[in-house]
């Protein structure tokens, strides 16, 4: 059931998707400048954390996880591949899939991709108090749990928001 609300256009809760587009842009774009400075890219940045959070996912998953195209996900592995840093392995459950892995070769590059996202987190969070950015990501948390709930198999279910 939609339920209507008022929104005034004083109310600083009405900018947030804008404020939130905003910051994640100029994020990604900082970050991306200081990848470029080591000749590595967004998507493989993105294919490698992935890939260390979630070894042997399958190709479509990462396309799906890093928000690329399936085609372009097979373009990026094979070069990653390539360059000894991801292996594909036959899926045990199903022939046509390969379930993917980071190599040894992986884990220098990788240590670069967390530092520059560390120092990309410092700069913005630059002057905020370390217990209101803990309680700034709680809330981006549970507000990515709440937008997921019709993502998950059963999307009627009622879901539980999670307490702060």
């Amino acid at each position: 059931m939609k339920t209507a609300v008022a929104v005034s256009a004083s109310d600083p809760s009405s900018q947030f998707g804008f404020l939130l587009a905003e910051v994640s842009r100029r994020y990604v774009r900082r970050f991306e400048q200081r990848a470029r400075d080591v000749q590595l890219t967004l998507p493989i940045c993105r294919a490698l954390a992935y890939l260390e959070r979630h070894p042997g996912i399958s190709q479509a998953r990462l396309a799906e996880f890093a928000a690329l195209e399936p085609m372009a996900v097979v373009r990026l592995l094979d070069r990653l591949q390539a360059d000894g840093l991801v292996e594909r392995r036959p899926d045990p459950t199903d022939r046509r899939v390969h379930s993917l892995y980071l190599s040894a070769a992986a884990a220098p590059v990788l240590a670069e991709v967390k530092r520059l996202a560390a120092l990309t987190r410092a700069e913005t969070f630059a002057g905020v108090d370390p217990a209101r950015r803990d309680v700034f990501l709680a809330v981006l948390e549970q507000l990515r749990d709440n937008l997921a709930a019709d993502e998950t198999p059963d999307a009627t279910a009622p879901r539980q928001p999670r307490p702060l």
